[in-house]
This record gives structure tokens, sequence and C-alpha cells, in this order.
């Protein structure tokens, strides 16, 4: 494995992958926006199934290289991980940040990294979801495209992250964080004294 001082900078990229709900389609039709009242949408809704979204954000370019998949297992992971590595150029560092899902940690996934040593996997603590910049992309998602559709398939869903991936990777914007890191260590510490006076 050659040192990653002697390749170029790494560009961090961080695939989070977490389910993005279900197809779900309402039972009855809302009332479009009209002036002096907002639209409406239906409480009650028919569920059509689940999906899984893996997604990578390059937080330097703000693209993302997304993939839907009807399960969130070692197998799929390794399946998104290939997709990785075709989609981003050879000489690169990749440094992955990822939540603690036992299928990123799977003797299969150990196995295709350690042919592939380029990958490096940072794992960030269990209810630190917010630390990974990729969740940003996911709300997005989900306000702009997911929360008021609705989806008749798992087919309709695809399609609907898919066309919102091309839409987004058209015009991307580097990921900014926009708190200061010494007030997100002033919370972690706070959080962290927290949890130690409960126990």
């Amino acid at each position: 494995m050659q040192p990653a001082q002697q390749r170029p900078a790494p560009s961090p990229k961080g695939p989070m992958s977490g389910d993005i709900g279900g197809a779900l389609d309402r039972t009855q039709p809302g009332l479009p926006i009209k002036r002096g009242r907002a639209g409406t949408m239906t409480h009650d809704y028919k569920r059509h199934g689940t999906t899984t979204l893996f997604a990578a954000l390059d937080v330097l370019s703000g693209k993302v290289i997304g993939q839907c998949m009807l399960q969130h297992r070692a197998i799929e992971f390794v399946r998104f991980l290939r997709r990785i590595d075709k989609a981003t150029p050879a000489e690169l560092d990749l440094h992955l940040i990822l939540d603690n899902y036992a299928a990123h940690k799977a003797p299969a996934v150990k196995r295709w990294l350690a042919r592939h040593p380029r990958f490096h996997l940072h794992f960030t603590p269990t209810s630190a979801s917010w630390a990974n910049a990729v969740e940003g992309f996911f709300s997005q998602l989900t306000t702009q495209r997911l929360k008021r559709g609705a989806f008749r398939s798992i087919l309709e869903l695809h399609s609907a992250v898919d066309d919102y991936l091309a839409r987004h990777n058209a015009d991307p914007k580097p990921f900014v964080w926009t708190k200061p890191v010494d007030a997100i260590l002033d919370k972690v510490t706070r959080a962290k004294q927290t949890l130690e006076s409960l126990h």
C-alpha cells in the first residue's frame, strides 16, 4: 500500500447510507395552494414498499454519487463501494465517513476493502449523524422532493431520487460548515458531560 502522503490530497467523500423512506401514495389527492389558503395533503397514505439510498458526497465539489437499493446489507454496500471506485480518479485516496451500521463492518466489506487500499473508513460516533456532511443532502432531498410526494411504486420513488440527483449534480455547491469549530466542540463536550452525569 502506498502511503497516503505520496498521493494527491484526498478528496473527502463520505458515503452515508440511510433509509430515505417508502413509496407512499396518499389515499386522497391534496388540494392545491390557492390565494389565502395553503395547499393540503391527506394525513393517511398507502405504503408501497421502502428503499435505501446509498450516497457519497464530495464535500469539495458538492457532487453526490447515489444509488437506491431495495436492501441495506453488506452485498449492497460493496456494490455501492464499487460504484464509487469507478466514479472517482484512481490516484485519489478516498476517506469515507459512515455511520456504525453493521453492514458497513461485515466480513465481505472488510475483504473488499483489503483489496482496495485507497478506501479509508471513518465511523461517526453513535447518535452523531450530524457530523456526516451527506446528512444535509438527505435533508434537502427529503424536503425538496420526497416529503410532499406521492409514489405509487418503488420504481417511481427511485425515479424521483435519480432525477433529484441529476439536477443536484448539474449545479453542485461545495459543502461548507456554518457553525464554528469551537461551537461544535463545546456542544460535544456539554453532551458528553450530560451523558456522564446520568450514570
